[in-house]
C-alpha cells in the first residue's frame, strides 16, 4: 500500500510517499480500505517533531478515515467486511489501508458521501468530549469559540446551536465571519481588526460569556478570565500561542470560574468507545436529518499531502481538508 511517510521533522516538503505492506487487524480490530482521511492540527505537530504518536500507535500520519471494511480481527463483533464505516484512530490513516479499534469506528451516515465522512471524527469527538459528554455547555448559555472556519469551529458552531446554545466566534477575514455566520453564529468577529473581547463582552450587555472554547492559549488566556461570566467555563483543546499562561487568581475565585482541558489521542480504548456511544445516540442522528454536516474545504490526492499541509499551515481554509486515497 502506498502511506504518506515522514522521514525526519521538518516542513511540509520531507513528506514524501513510499510503499509499505498492508497492516493485519488484531483481535479487536478492523482493516479499512481508506477511502480519505482528515488533516489536523496534530499532524503537523507530528510533522515537526513536536507530538509523537501513544505507545503502540502507528507512526503514519492521521487521526481519523473512512473506508470500506474489508477484514475483521476474530473477536469483532458489531462489523463486517463491507460496512461503510468512520474512524477515530491513534495513527495510520494517511495510507491507503489503515487498522482502527472495533469500539472506534461508526457507521457513515446515509446523509454523507463515504470521501466526507472522513472529517467526522476527530471533530466530532473532540467537540462532544469537552462541551457535551460533562455536560460543560447547556441550552440557552452563550458559547465563544475560537478559529471558527477551521474544522473543529465549524463543527463546534453546528454542534452548539444545535444543542440550544448561542454562538460566538472569531475568524480572520471577512470572508471568514461571512462563513461562520452562515453556519449558524450569532456574531462572527474578525480578530484582525477588531477587539474581540470588547465586542463579546458588549454582546453579551456585560455579563460575559458562559462557555469559551479555545485552541489558542498563551495571551489569550487572562482576555478569557476577564470576559467569562460567572460560573463560566474556560476549555483548553490546542495551544497555538502558547502552553505558559499567566493568571489573576482573584478573578477565577471571585466569579467561581472553571477552568480545563484535554487531549483526545491519548485517551484509552474504552473512553473512546463510551465518548462514541454517546456520539451516536446524540449526534448521529443531526448528521442524518441535516442539522450538522460535515464542512470541506479542499479533497487532496495522497500524493499532495505537503501541498494540504502548507495550506492548514498557511490558514486558508474553511473547514476541513482532506487526503483521497486510490486503490
Amino acid at each position: 500500500m502506498r502511506v504518506v511517510a515522514v522521514q525526519q521533522s521538518g516542513g511540509p516538503e520531507v513528506l514524501t510517499v513510499e510503499e509499505m505492506p498492508i497492516p493485519s487487524p488484531g483481535p479487536k480490530e478492523v482493516l479499512i480500505q481508506t477511502e480519505a482521511a482528515g488533516i489536523n492540527r496534530a499532524d503537523i505537530l507530528q510533522r515537526q517533531g513536536h507530538y509523537p504518536p501513544p505507545p503502540g500507535a502507528s507512526p503514519i500520519l492521521g487521526l481519523e478515515v473512512s473506508g470500506k471494511v474489508i477484514e475483521t480481527g476474530k473477536a469483532v463483533t458489531r462489523w463486517k467486511a463491507g460496512d461503510l464505516v468512520c474512524a477515530l484512530l491513534p495513527g495510520g490513516g494517511y495510507a491507503e489501508y489503515s487498522i482502527a479499534h472495533e469500539d472506534c469506528c461508526l457507521p457513515v451516515p446515509e446523509s454523507v458521501p463515504l470521501m466526507e465522512a472522513a472529517a467526522l471524527p476527530e471533530a466530532i469527538f473532540t467537540v462532544w468530549a469537552n462541551l457535551f459528554a460533562q455536560p460543560h455547555l447547556k441550552a440557552g448559555e452563550s458559547f465563544l469559540v475560537h478559529g471558527g472556519s477551521s474544522g473543529i469551529g465549524t463543527m463546534a458552531i453546528q454542534m452548539a446551536r444545535a444543542f440550544g446554545a448561542q454562538v460566538l466566534t472569531t475568524a480572520g477575514s471577512q470572508e471568514k465571519c461571512r462563513f461562520c455566520l452562515s453556519l449558524g453564529a450569532e456574531k462572527a468577529f474578525h480578530y484582525r481588526e477588531e477587539d474581540w473581547e470588547a465586542a463579546a463582552l458588549q454582546w453579551s450587555a456585560g455579563r460575559g460569556i458562559d462557555v469559551i472554547l479555545d485552541m489558542v492559549g498563551g495571551d489569550y488566556f487572562p482576555r478569557h478570565l476577564r470576559l467569562l461570566a460567572p460560573g463560566g467555563r474556560l476549555i483548553h483543546i490546542a495551544t497555538q500561542r502558547g502552553t505558559t499562561v499567566s493568571a489573576d487568581l482573584r478573578l477565577i475565585m471571585s466569579k467561581r470560574l472553571i477552568i480545563t482541558g484535554s487531549t483526545l489521542r491519548s485517551r484509552s480504548v474504552e473512553e473512546k468507545a463510551a465518548l462514541r456511544e454517546q456520539i451516536e445516540k446524540q449526534v448521529w442522528p443531526l448528521l442524518q436529518n441535516g442539522t450538522i454536516r460535515p464542512v470541506i474545504d479542499r479533497i487532496f490526492p495522497l500524493n499532495e499531502a505537503a501541498a494540504a499541509h502548507k495550506r492548514m499551515q498557511e490558514g486558508q481554509h474553511l473547514g476541513k481538508l482532506l487526503l483521497r486515497m486510490k486503490h
